[in-house]
């Protein structure tokens, strides 16, 4: 049997699974530290926001610390911003919120900004994870074969993404790696393939270059 890069967990539901993954590793670095520090990029992940929210006591989520893995450089108000999807979810935003992109920011001052944020504010690394994955078994806004994969620092502005928009700013595999817990939801038969390459230990996937993840999935492989 080939050894996997991550743990593959199919079930029924897998929003409701992730969402108790991420919650209990929410509470437990609560409880050790005083708050905890998440990490949420868009696509399937969005869809256990709401879930996460509700699951946790309200005091919990004010002293949260949350940024977002990736954003794309659109408006806050726009369809694709992770952050503004997010914001219609959860309705009442967490005690601390890093953006990765304000309106207004050119992708430099962006990923400026938001780096000495995340140094600042997160001490530069994150207790939780919440991470989809892409049908190439892309992460956050890390394609595979991309220079950013390579990006030094905790934060990277992607100006060439292979899906569009073009202009991105995401958290580094340094920075997501720092995560002790790290789940990735993924949905859908169109990740089968990318679900099944790193199940049998592909590491040219980007998904895969994140030790310890969890990939919880409707997909039996």
């Amino acid at each position: 049997m080939v050894e996997a890069s991550a743990r593959i967990v199919t079930v029924a539901d897998p929003v409701g699974e992730a969402t108790a993954i991420v919650v209990g590793a929410i509470e437990n670095a609560d409880r050790s530290s005083g708050s905890a520090r998440l990490a949420i990029s868009g696509g399937s992940a969005t869809a256990a926001v709401g879930p996460i929210r509700r699951a946790l006591a309200s005091g919990v989520w004010q002293r949260l610390r949350l940024t977002w893995a990736d954003e794309r450089c659109v408006p806050f108000a726009a369809a694709d911003s992770n952050r503004g999807a997010s914001h219609r979810a959860f309705v009442v935003p967490p005690g601390k919120e890093l953006a990765l992109f304000l309106d207004g920011e050119t992708p430099d001052r962006a990923r400026t900004r938001a780096e000495a944020s995340f140094l600042r504010d997160f001490g530069g690394a994150l207790d939780v994870a919440l991470l989809g994955m892409g049908e190439d078994g892309h992460v956050a806004s890390l394609f595979p074969g991309h220079a950013a994969l390579s990006a030094r620092g905790l934060v990277a502005m992607v100006k060439d993404s292979p899906k569009p928009p073009p202009w991105r700013i995401t958290l580094t595999l340094s920075a997501l790696r720092t995560a002790t817990t790290t789940v990735l939801l993924v949905v859908g038969e169109t990740k089968r393939r990318a679900v099944t390459r790193l199940a049998h230990g592909d590491r040219s996937l980007p998904a895969a270059m994140l030790p310890g993840a969890v990939v919880v999935t409707d997909l039996a492989i």
